[in-house]
């Protein structure tokens, strides 16, 4: 992601350079705070509106706004059009995805029914939030992101209880297995997605269309852009810690179950991730949107996937605990990947990569 001009470039190219040593640093301030500060856990937990927590909330809002504030919303035309985007995106993110971490959750975890369960409610609930930071770090089709995000809210809302039925209810009892039952209303996941995605997508539309009509465009990118740019890398490493302040004393008291939990996870991503940059170049996507369809592909909307656990298990239980070690996880897998995806740049064409079209479009 190049750096833009000024001050403020610098400030950002420094949070690139070593944005895995601050997430890692969130990660661990999270961990101690909820350790050492009684109740802090709590405190933070009972901060809610209608079961929506207000500061990772706050936190989520914070990080996605000025990556959304970038979208040039007029471009959006070209990528909704684009087949080779759309439906492997709908294949990986609504047939493979749950269905592989199906596969793992009962390939690792036999013996335990509840990090089972919550590792394939991890697996339904596709990303909308934090993609969009790995995305634009890793050089992605900003405007590919939005539209799939956008695609995969939709079908959040009208899928994920389905799948929840199937792959809890239906598909064991087919394969005679253990079954458990999924309680979970759409209103609850059509909320998730208008706080988590609509009020920041609405906001960054907003703020884009009445900064070019009263500034003009090129005052909008050379100098709004930059100043709110890094604000979105703060309000990640806010979320990261709250959440982790969150569930510090149970991922602390039980670092043999995060591991248990932590394996398929990894495998998960790697599948995911590797797969779908792959299938993104086979089917001639460029570097952009491949990459777009690697990220949004591997990630998970973890804020459902909580909610939806505590829910019907309680704030307590193996279930919770599962949704929980999914950030823990996917945070630094998808940093890391991140410079993967920058790596990978050079097996794409060089007209592809920066245009993330076919050469002979560009």
């Amino acid at each position: 992601m190049s750096a833009p001009e000024g001050p403020v470039a610098g400030r950002l190219a420094f949070l690139d350079r070593y944005l895995a040593v601050w997430i890692l640093a969130a990660m661990a301030v999270g961990l101690g705070l909820g350790r050492v500060v009684p109740g802090l856990g709590d405190a933070l937990a009972g901060v809610t509106v209608t079961g929506v927590s207000l500061p990772i909330a706050l936190g989520l809002l914070v990080m996605m706004y000025p990556v959304l504030a970038k979208v040039r919303y007029d471009r959006l035309g070209a990528v909704t059009g684009d087949r080779r985007l759309l439906l492997p995106s709908l294949l990986l993110n609504w047939i493979l995805g749950p269905a592989l971490m199906f596969a793992l959750a009962w390939l690792f975890l036999p013996d335990l029914p509840e990090y089972r369960t919550g590792l394939i409610i991890v697996g339904l609930a596709r990303c909308i939030a934090m993609v969009v930071i790995w995305n634009d770090l890793a050089g992605g089709d900003r405007e590919a992101a939005a539209v799939l995000v956008a695609l995969n809210s939709v079908f959040q809302v009208i899928a994920f209880s389905a799948l929840g039925w199937f792959y809890l209810s239906v598909l064991p009892g087919l394969l005679g297995l253990a079954q458990v039952g999924l309680d979970v209303s759409v209103w609850e996941i059509a909320r998730s997605v208008l706080i988590f995605l609509g009020v920041p997508l609405v906001a960054g539309f907003l703020t884009r269309r009445i900064g070019e009509s009263v500034k003009g465009r090129a005052w909008y990118e050379a100098r709004f852009v930059p100043r709110v740019g890094p604000f979105a890398l703060y309000g990640l490493l806010f979320t990261i810690v709250v959440l982790f302040a969150l569930q510090g004393d149970a991922i602390a008291s039980r670092p043999l179950d995060v591991v248990r939990i932590a394996l398929p996870l990894l495998v998960y991503f790697a599948i995911m991730w590797v797969g779908s940059l792959a299938l993104g170049r086979a089917v001639g996507l460029g570097h952009p949107r491949a990459t777009t369809l690697a990220f949004t592909a591997a990630g998970n909307n973890f804020e459902l996937a909580i909610a939806v656990a505590v829910a019907t298990f309680g704030a307590t239980s193996g279930q919770a605990l599962a949704g929980v070690v999914g950030p823990l996880i996917e945070v630094p897998a998808l940093i890391g990947l991140v410079h993967v995806a920058l790596y990978a740049r050079r097996f794409f064409a060089p007209s592809v990569a920066l245009t993330g079209k076919d050469p002979a479009h560009v």
